[in-house]
């Protein structure tokens, strides 16, 4: 396989992976709004700029009154913002088509079933009353292409590596949706007695996560700040957590470097290391400084990507 395929493939997965995760922190934050219990998570602009906020395009005017079109346009469907669902789905579909000859006519069949959904959708719609169902259907097809990839692809390093890429995009917006939904709680606190360590936006954040439920179910309490967080960061059997990811990306790297042994340059050794760290930490531990874990843990996912691009898709 040609260094620059490989690159392809897994960029093609880390883009299906980001245009699942903007589309559901857009569905849910908006909607879950609507019946917040406090009057400062049911402002409509509190909840636009949460949405800018986890995007990395912060408004940084307080002052600002943000339009609602205008920003749902913007993240969802604008062609000229790199980070819009439009771009990254453009973006999937265009690394498929440099890679065809290594996917199967089931997946790249519904990659362009996608963009083609995605391409189309009106976008007067979207902005007045297609918010629903545009974000929706993004989330259920990213699941159909994940089920393409499993269920159709042979499970070889073309497997692997687009795997890889899915995994590492998961923990990067994951980490994002904690950074921005941690400083959501830190904003909202004192509203109607909303406290930090049990704020609305921790419950928020798991539905973002797809978690809710089976947080519900391992703690068997309503989330607070610490269990959230320990649950999407700590606990390797939370399909969305970090540490799972990471466990995932450690699992694919092996296929593409079957040495027992890494030499500490390689890509196995950085994501051991970086496994290790947060294998043994403690939620409480986390807590004292969320900031510090969340650059440190960007900081470690894009060394990781370096990594990864340097040691196989350098050409």
């Amino acid at each position: 396989m040609l260094a620059r395929v490989a690159n392809n493939l897994f960029w093609m997965g880390r883009y299906i992976e980001r245009s699942e995760h903007i589309a559901r922190y857009l569905n849910v934050n908006y909607f879950s709004s609507l019946d917040a219990p406090n009057v400062k998570s049911q402002d409509r602009q509190f909840v636009l700029r949460s949405m800018l906020f986890m995007l990395g395009d912060p408004e940084k005017d307080d002052a600002k009154i943000l339009k609602e079109e205008d920003v749902l346009f913007s993240i969802g469907l604008d062609t000229n913002n790199p980070f819009s669902i439009i771009s990254t789905v453009k973006l999937a579909r265009e690394n498929a088509n440099s890679a065809r000859d290594l996917i199967s006519t089931e997946l790249y069949e519904a990659i362009n079933k996608f963009y083609h959904f995605v391409l189309n959708y009106p976008k007067g719609v979207f902005v007045k009353n297609g918010l629903h169902d545009f974000t929706s259907n993004i989330a259920e097809m990213t699941a159909i292409l994940r089920g393409k990839i499993r269920g159709t692809l042979l499970h070889d390093s073309v497997y692997a590596i687009i795997m890889m890429g899915i995994n590492i995009e998961r923990a990067t917006q994951i980490t994002r949706m904690i950074n921005s939904k941690y400083n959501d709680a830190l904003l909202s606190q004192g509203s109607h007695g909303d406290k930090f360590s049990k704020s609305f936006e921790w419950t928020t954040l798991l539905k973002c996560a797809e978690s809710y439920d089976m947080m519900r179910r391992f703690y068997k309490k309503t989330p607070t700040s610490i269990s959230t967080l320990e649950f999407l960061i700590l606990n390797p059997n939370c399909p969305r957590s970090v540490m799972n990811s990471l466990n995932q990306v450690n699992e694919h790297v092996r296929i593409l470097n079957p040495e027992k042994r890494y030499n500490k340059e390689s890509t196995g050794f950085l994501i051991g290391r970086v496994r290790a760290e947060y294998e043994f930490k403690y939620i409480e531990e986390i807590e004292k400084d969320i900031k510090a874990f969340i650059e440190n843990i960007l900081d470690s996912l894009v060394q990781i990507s370096d990594k990864v691009d340097e040691e196989f898709f350098n050409y």
